[in-house]
This record gives C-alpha cells, structure tokens and sequence, in this order.
C-alpha cells in the first residue's frame, strides 16, 4: 500500500520571532510533500512571513524543529550546511531589499552558482533562465537601478531557480507587482515545479491568489495567539491561466 507522499518541508512546533520574551508565532506547526503548493495566508503581523524566513533558513527559530526531505536542519543561515541550503528556493516581496546593486542582472541570476563553486554552469542556466521569466534584449546587463521593480523580481525568481531547488519559499512575491507580472511569474514558478516535482511554499495575504495557485492553504495564528496553524481550505489547485469569476 502506497503512503502519504514524503514530505520535503516540515515546520515542527515552531516558536519565532525577534524578541525571546514576545514571539511572532508559538507552536505552529506545517507540512508541505513533494510536489505539494500550500499557501500560507494572512493579514500583516500574523507572523507569516517569520515563518518563511525559518522555513528558507534565513532566520533561527527560538524553538521547534525545521526538517527538509525529512532530515533536520542544524544551522541557519551561513552555518547551514550547503546541501540544505541549496536545497531551497526563495523569493522576497522586495527585490530591492534582495538584490546586490552592485550587480548585473545577469550576475545577479548567477550569483548562487558562483557561491556554491560552479560558475561553468552560469552562463548556460542564465540565458535558460532569462528567457523563462522574460528578460531579454539588454536587460541582463543593466543593474538594479535601471529597471522597473518586476523586472527586477523577474530576475530574483531566476535566482532561486538557478540551482534547481526541491523546495521553493515565496514571500509575498508578488505583492508589489501588476497583474500581468503576477501571471507571468506564478506561471514561471508552476512550469519548474511540473517538471521538476518541488514543493512550494507560497506566502501572501492575496486569498483568491493563493487558493487559485495552492492545493490548500494555512493561516497560522495570530501574533498574541498560541495556537497551531489552522488549515482553513483543501482544494485542487486551479490553473494559473483561469480567469477570475
């Protein structure tokens, strides 16, 4: 008899937040499988996007236990070792803020290669890359002051693709971007995960968004609320193409 599909993410009792005396979220706990997309959906201070900075290993939890491909994590950050940190993909609400100014595009995409010392692969998986999210023409040469916000998170999703990762952390990924931008680059990240059967975790307070693009969606408690995360919809995701009702 076939089991539960594996999970490639797990959240065990997570407590986190900047302050040990008053944390963002207490006990949450959150699986996403193979293949999986869940949306992890609410208001602002709900403590979602913490939980997405422990889930990509950016931020150190004050408690509970993070686990990839069913292996715990036992750094964070830097100190993670470099098969679980390149095991995930992530993408920030603010390229801005996620973007090297001092960069090219084209480096910018790359940047993960040459961190892991593999810059042979660049140039092959840029111009792959590039052509997926839509950047072409001069584009890949310029830096981050001289392009539009979307095309700039156009460049952070190549990013996070770059080293083909199992797991995808998006956070509030297109909270700043127009519809059409929103389309192209929901339609980027559901096309690698087809073929490449990753899981996604995809965070936002955009309800029709996410439950259009999600198998399900969680919303964790709220900030003053020690509870777990509540599941609040179970469904088969929709097509990125379908229009809204």
């Amino acid at each position: 008899m076939t089991g539960a599909p594996r999970p490639a993410l797990e959240l065990c009792e997570i407590t986190a937040g900047y302050d040990r005396r008053a944390p963002v979220v207490r006990g949450v706990s959150l699986r996403v499988a193979d293949g999986e997309a869940v949306g992890l959906l609410g208001p602002s201070g709900c403590g979602k996007s913490t939980l997405a900075k422990v889930a990509a290993l950016p931020h150190r939890p004050a408690a509970g236990t993070v686990r990839l491909g069913g292996e715990p994590v036992r750094g964070w950050r830097h100190r993670a070792p470099r098969a679980q940190r390149t095991a995930v993909g992530v993408v920030f609400q603010q390229p801005r803020l996620a973007a090297d100014p001092r960069l090219t595009l084209a480096a910018l995409i790359a940047e993960p290669l040459r961190a892991t010392g593999r810059p042979t692969e660049a140039a092959a998986r840029v111009a792959e890359l590039a052509g997926a999210v839509g950047l072409g023409g001069d584009l890949l040469a310029r830096r981050p002051h001289a392009v539009s916000d979307g095309q700039l998170q156009r460049a952070c999703v190549a990013r996070a693709l770059v080293l083909r990762p199992r797991v995808l952390v998006c956070d509030e990924m297109t909270a700043m971007l127009d519809a059409s931008t929103t389309a192209a680059l929901v339609a980027v990240v559901e096309d690698y995960r087809r073929r490449s059967g990753a899981a996604l975790l995809a965070v936002g307070h955009d309800r029709p968004l996410l439950e259009r693009w999600c198998d399900r969606t969680v919303e964790p408690a709220a900030a003053s609320g020690a509870r777990e995360s509540a599941e609040v919809r179970s469904a088969p995701r929709a097509p990125a193409d379908t229009p809204a009702d």
